[in-house]
Order: C-alpha cells, then structure tokens, then sequence
C-alpha cells in the first residue's frame, strides 16, 4: 500500500491540535478524536504524526485507535450506515436489514461503495431496544426498520 500524501493545512492544524493538548501522551484519545474529525479516518500516517506529537510510540497509538470501536482506519462514506446488532435489534430482523443494506449497495461490512457515498458498519448497541432494529445514516436514527424500508431510506441519500 502506498504512503498517503496528508493535506499541509489539516498537518498544521492537528499539529496545533496537540500542541494546545500540551503534546501530552495523557491526553492522546482527544488527539486522535481531532485527528479523525480532521481527516475523517486515521490511516497509518496521521497515527504517525500523532505519535511524534503526543511523544508517544506508533505502537501505542495503533493500540488505541484497534482497541475502541469509534476509530477508524478504513475512509468512511460520506453517508455512514450503521446497523445495530444487539440482542433486541438481532432477534427482531437487524441480519435481514443489513442483508438488505449490503445487496443495495454491493458492499461487505466495513467497507465504502465506489462512489464513497455509504460505508456500513455494525454495532453492539444504539440503546434504543424500543426500537428496533435500528440504523443510523450519519447522526440520523432510524427505528423499527424492515428489509423493505432499506431501498427509501437509500433514497433519501442519493
């Protein structure tokens, strides 16, 4: 895999990022949350750069980024669809709306479609077992959703 090239703006803002965090390693998760916020996932060099700004080892830094959930490595779609599969979402149809959520867009579970609109993700728990099965596009909630609501809820997208 090729190295990517980072923005010199979005450096120098992260830069300033962790330099107002004090370059301290105590304070590397709000990093890496300015840093995903900024490129919009964390491949290997904005892991790099946060390691030699925070002073702490690339190491630790992949340890953090592969250990919680809400960080990426992997470019999300513009539009991120996650299907909740929890217990209430599971029992209830979530296997067949994200079946469904797959066949429209031609893609696996983490991964983005072509065009970089929509990636799918699954997650352990929304917190919203009253309504499930639940997805989210972005920070929009959908609730009690069925295999054949999948296409309209695409549509409000495109």
């Amino acid at each position: 895999m090729a190295d990517i090239k980072l923005p010199a703006g979005k450096v120098d803002e992260l830069k300033e990022v962790c330099k107002k965090l004090g370059n301290e390693g105590g304070e590397l998760i709000n990093a890496l949350h300015a840093a995903q916020e900024l490129f919009g996932y964390l491949p290997a060099e904005v892991q790099e750069l946060v390691a030699n700004e925070m002073n702490v080892s690339v190491a630790h830094v992949y340890g953090v980024v592969t250990f919680y959930s809400f960080f990426s490595m992997i470019p999300k779609g513009e539009h991120p669809i996650s299907i909740c599969m929890g217990t209430a979402c599971y029992v209830r149809g979530a296997e067949k709306v994200l079946d469904e959520f797959k066949r429209h867009l031609d893609v696996k579970v983490g991964e983005t479609t072509e065009d970089g609109k929509f990636s799918i993700s699954c997650l352990r728990c929304v917190g919203a077992c009253g309504l499930a099965p639940v997805v989210t596009v972005g920070e929009k909630v959908y609730g009690r959703v069925a295999a054949e609501d999948v296409k309209g809820i695409l549509e409000e997208y495109k």
